[in-house]
């Protein structure tokens, strides 16, 4: 029974070998169709994608041709419409014309800050004047610190092709001799108050102590006439300003001084940028050329046609009244070339306007291909942090001799070598008996008012010997910022002030520019910190609103109108820095549009300064705003959103465009700022241009067109010069 059923069994599985190749030849076949239906599909599917690349790469180049036939016509169009910035730079020069004379009728005695023997005499006045009072230099400092002020403008204002290095030596030299004199002006008050420090002294303490407060300075000075050596902590006016002192210091005759300039006097004077004027000037050396050249022609012209006339009148003298018709005409013909040769001088001097405009506007964006020179370890570094808040004189004075009353006059001896410092820690201290009796002063300061500080300040001070600012020489800092109060301990006095990053707002993380009215934008910067909000109108800018972690800020600036430089200046002052400057890119993480190319400026700069331009000639009516594809197109390439801005519009969901622009071609986007990758492919029923004005009017009503034509000169110039300024497109 056995044997039987493993028979049967084994016969069951047997596959015989004709059955087993037939199930191979199957297989072999059915492989073999899906193989080749699998070729056809693909050799299909790829005559498609072919075709499709085809169509595509036909249709790209027949966008290329249309823009290359119109591109000169485009230009043309788009240079009519930029003439704004020169007209804006002419009426500037106009302005600063105006305000000399106006100065000069004036005749108020102050001098005229760009003239130099003006400067001299009224600086030679001033020093010669004696005894004057704590109060009285104050008043004097403001008429000092305007002229200051005045010529650091004329060196900001002027455009750096009209800068001569004369006038720039001129305008340091005057800033830094007034700067001294000032400074030397306060130490001569500071000497004839502490003359007095007797009469003034408190009845309570027996020492004399006194501040005088001023929109630009403030003065604290403690006079140790009791030297009592409990009496180590000196506070002034019930506020927590003040000085820990040694025991050494508390039984001496000295005074303390906390002398707070409001600005620094103290940092080197930045060196004025001036372009690289190879290209500018022979631009513009052409260009006079042709005005001469134009001028010489139509002159000769007019010349030879007159001596014709004349010819033609001596022959037929005897018909006096034909002659009379034909002087007639020479007049008119003359008249009309003269007309014609003011015309084309006034054409080609705009035209030596608009290249000085340009060669400025891209000084604005240049990056420098060297990082300033090394700093030590314990050096500050000028390009990478600002100092803020003005800078804090720390003395300790030798007391003069005091005033002494006899028989009813007053008496002092008035020391040949003036104030003198009195020297902590000696220079030699063998005489001391303890190493501990020279610590460091513990300090505190009240931070001013109107700056911001985004981080914990840092504290630094003046090495006169290096002229540098130090970290090393502080310890123990601790900063109160609901009370502004930092308190800190320093090995030896001298001038002391608060820096911060310079770039602490930088890069942005977004930004938008939008219209509010006619000629009237609002330009909104969102960093990690805060969210500046600008308006810009005509030639002036005005700080709308600052926004700290959802809280708003206020701002002395906020609702004063400035022109741009003295706002941009103001705003850095106050910590609010937007403003990168042709060495940021070394201190900064920012995208490639800025790092790209740097030893050649002619490049990418040049898409930047394109872009603003053309950005400022739409924004009456267009708004602009921030998109992350900036980061991932080509580094020749900037990419933005843009949009028509219609008062009536609601703007919770604004329909956006993505346009990309490389300097000569702008184009609109397939994609989205939502969408999952990028591309540079085109939207559908959409072409290329060569300006941007041509490219939103496409898709853009006839009323917006017409205000952007209508736009106001001096209002264009003031939004792209702060675009330039803030680089939104390279610091985002």
């Amino acid at each position: 029974m056995g044997p039987k059923a493993k028979k049967s069994g084994s016969k069951k599985k047997k596959v015989t070998k004709a059955e087993r190749l037939k199930l191979l030849q199957e297989e072999e076949e059915r492989r073999l169709k899906e193989e080749e239906e699998a070729r056809l599909k693909y050799e299909k599917e790829e005559m498609e994608r072919l075709e499709i690349q085809r169509i595509e790469k036909e249709k790209w180049n027949r966008l290329e041709a249309k823009d290359l036939e119109r591109r000169n016509e485009e230009l043309e169009e788009l240079y009519l419409l930029e003439r704004c910035f020169p007209e804006a730079e002419k009426l500037k020069q106009e302005t600063r014309m105006l305000s000399q004379w106006k100065h000069y009728i004036q005749c108020d005695g102050s001098p005229d800050p760009s003239i130099a023997q003006e400067m001299n005499t009224f600086i030679s006045l001033w020093k010669e004047k004696t005894n004057e009072t704590f109060e009285e230099v104050i008043e004097k400092s403001k008429v000092v610190l305007n002229l200051i002020e005045k010529l650091k403008f004329i060196l900001l204002e002027t455009p750096p092709c009209d800068l001569q290095d004369k006038n720039i030596i001129q305008y340091q030299e005057s800033i830094l001799q007034l700067q001294e004199l000032l400074h030397l002006k306060f130490n001569v008050a500071t000497e004839i108050l502490l003359r007095q420090a007797s009469t003034l002294a408190d009845l309570d303490s027996g020492n004399m102590e006194k501040v005088i407060k001023d929109e630009n300075v403030t003065l604290y000075v403690w006079a140790n006439l009791k030297k009592n050596p409990r009496h180590r902590s000196v506070r002034f006016s019930e506020t927590q300003i003040g000085f820990e002192i040694p025991r050494i210091l508390a039984t001496s005759d000295i005074a303390v001084r906390l002398l707070h300039t409001h600005y620094d006097h103290v940092s080197a004077l930045h060196p004025v940028s001036t372009p690289s004027k190879e290209h500018t000037s022979s631009v513009t050396e052409l260009v006079k050329d042709d005005v001469e050249n134009v001028e010489k022609a139509i002159s000769k012209e007019v010349e030879e046609e007159s001596k014709q006339q004349e010819k033609q009148s001596h022959l037929i003298q005897e018909e006096k009244l034909k002659v009379e018709e034909e002087q007639d005409d020479i007049e008119v013909k003359m008249s009309s070339a003269e007309e014609e040769s003011e015309a084309i001088k006034c054409e080609l001097e705009m035209k030596v306007l608009s290249e000085t405009v340009s060669a400025a506007q891209l000084l604005l964006v240049e990056n420098s291909s060297e990082k300033p020179d090394f700093f030590e370890n314990d050096m500050v570094d000028l390009f990478q942090f600002t100092t803020l808040g003005g800078v804090y004189h720390l003395d300790i004075l030798e007391l003069p001799p005091q005033c002494k009353p006899v028989k009813g006059w007053m008496i002092v001896e008035i020391l040949k070598e003036g104030l003198q410092k009195y020297t902590y820690p000696p220079e030699t201290t063998e005489d001391f008996e303890t190493e501990n009796a020279f610590p460091p002063i513990e300090v505190t300061l009240e931070v001013h008012e109107n700056v911001i500080f985004f981080e914990n300040p840092m504290v630094v001070r003046w090495d006169a010997e290096g002229k540098h600012w130090r970290t090393d020489g502080i310890s123990n800092v601790s900063y109160k910022p609901n009370e502004r109060l930092i308190t800190f301990s320093l090995d030896t006095f001298g001038p002391v002030t608060l820096i911060q990053d310079a770039h602490i707002n930088m890069p942005y993380q977004s930004w938008e520019l939008r219209p509010l009215d006619v000629n009237k934008v609002l330009l909104t910067v969102t960093t990690v910190f805060t969210e500046i909000q600008i308006q810009i109108k005509e030639n002036l800018c005005m700080l709308s609103s600052v926004k700290l972690k959802d809280k708003k800020h206020i701002s002395i600036l906020e609702g004063t109108w400035m022109t741009p430089i003295p706002f941009i200046i103001a705003l850095k002052e106050a910590g609010l820095n937007i403003f990168p400057t042709r060495y940021s890119h070394f201190y900064v993480v920012i995208n490639n549009k800025a790092r790209m190319n740097l030893s050649k400026f002619n490049v990418v700069p040049l898409v930047e300064v394109k872009a603003y331009r053309q950005m400022a000639l739409l924004s009456s009516t267009f708004a602009f705003g921030w998109s992350k594809w900036n980061l991932l197109c080509n580094s020749t390439k900037v990419v933005f959103k843009v949009r028509e801005h219609l008062p009536e519009e609601c703007t919770e969901n604004p329909n956006w465009a993505l346009l990309m622009f490389s300097g000569d071609r702008a184009q609109r986007l397939k994609i989205k700022e939502e969408s999952e990758a990028f591309s540079e492919a085109l939207k559908e029923e959409t072409e290329f241009h060569s300006t941007l004005y041509h490219m939103v009017r496409d898709f853009a009503s006839k009323e917006a067109m017409e205000k952007v034509r209508s736009s106001n000169c001096q209002f264009v110039n003031s939004v792209c010069h702060m675009l330039l300024s803030t680089r939104l497109l390279s610091y985002s």
